[in-house]
């Protein structure tokens, strides 16, 4: 009997760390995931872009399409090898996560400088048939899982880096737990913006009351108006999140700290002006200069992408130009 009671003694004990273990993890989880919270917002505003065009009934399955790439993303690929680079060479993470804050700041330069100067490529508009709607959503899902992978290299290396446990275990299971649960909000939250228009003309058709028919309505017009605010505000979170990664880094790396304590000198400076709302002020100071550092690294950058990086690329893959 009384080894029994030492038995049930024992598995109490490890219930309680177990209990304790998963604490740890959800809390961990959630601090991650609130410093990782401006490239999940910079995600979940990019994503809906990547749908529009094609018929209803093909956007929730290429919604997850992307969402499964994305999970794979996360955890096939980027967690062991963020892990590995922490353990083995953890001087080259912030290094890649400057490469992946510039080429955010070279995406959201470029959607700027189409939105001021509209422009075709003659390879993409080939490449993008619309004749051929399965390769142009192909093409498409494709794109999304790319920017996906830088996107969610940022979001799990900040994660990583706000996990303070020294255990390997426990990194490992909070980094996949806030690769999960990332990845599901942001493609939960997309699926029901891009439907949103359907749940409206729904409404407006069969609703039961006049009140709930013009919500229908007000879901119908306002739907083109909420996904133009996305795509301004996912061009915005590009630059301000790649900046500040890019500002952070060389403040880290010692490089070139100006542009970080500049900033954030500013920022302080601008908060502590007021009487109220300071940090929302610092935030929103910091964010700026940051995207204005991100516009500015992300238009010289351009050149360089498009002139000396692609076609190497293209030279590499084989996916030369074609003579016209």
């Amino acid at each position: 009997m009384s080894g029994l009671l030492a038995l049930l003694d024992d598995v109490a004990a490890i219930a309680k760390v177990a209990a304790a273990s998963v604490d740890d993890i959800a809390a961990a989880a959630a601090k991650a995931g609130t410093k990782a919270a401006g490239v999940v917002i910079d995600d979940a505003a990019v994503t809906p872009k990547y749908v529009h065009g094609f018929s209803a009934d093909r956007e929730l399955p290429i919604i997850w399409r992307i969402a499964v790439g994305s999970m794979r993303n996360k955890l096939i690929f980027l967690l062991p090898a963020l892990l590995a680079l922490d353990h083995f060479l953890p001087v080259a993470i912030t290094p890649l996560l400057m490469l992946g804050g510039a080429y955010l700041c070279f995406e959201g330069a470029e959607k700027v400088l189409h939105a001021f100067a509209p422009h075709a490529d003659a390879e993409v508009a080939e490449d993008f048939d619309t004749a051929d709607p399965a390769h142009l959503e192909e093409e498409k899902v494709a794109g999304a899982i790319k920017t996906d992978f830088i996107l969610s290299a940022e979001i799990m290396t900040i994660a990583l880096a706000t996990i303070e446990s020294p255990s390997f275990a426990m990194q490992a299971i909070t980094l996949a737990v806030v690769g999960i649960l990332i990845t599901v909000a942001v493609y939960g939250a997309v699926a029901l913006i891009v439907k949103m228009d359907d749940v409206g003309l729904h409404m407006a058709a069969t609703g039961r009351t006049g009140a709930g028919r013009a919500l229908g309505r007000g879901l119908v017009r306002g739907m083109p108006k909420l996904m133009a605010a996305l795509s301004l505000i996912g061009t915005a979170a590009m630059l301000w999140v790649g900046g500040n990664i890019v500002t952070h880094g060389l403040e880290v790396t010692h490089l070139w700290p100006w542009p970080y304590e500049t900033i954030h000198h500013l920022a302080d400076a601008a908060a502590t002006a007021l009487a109220t709302a300071q940090g929302f002020v610092s935030w929103l100071v910091t964010a700026f200069f940051d995207g204005i550092f991100g516009l500015i690294l992300g238009v010289a950058l351009i050149p360089v992408a498009t002139r000396l990086i692609g076609p190497a690329i293209a030279a590499v893959t084989g996916k030369k130009k074609a003579a016209h």
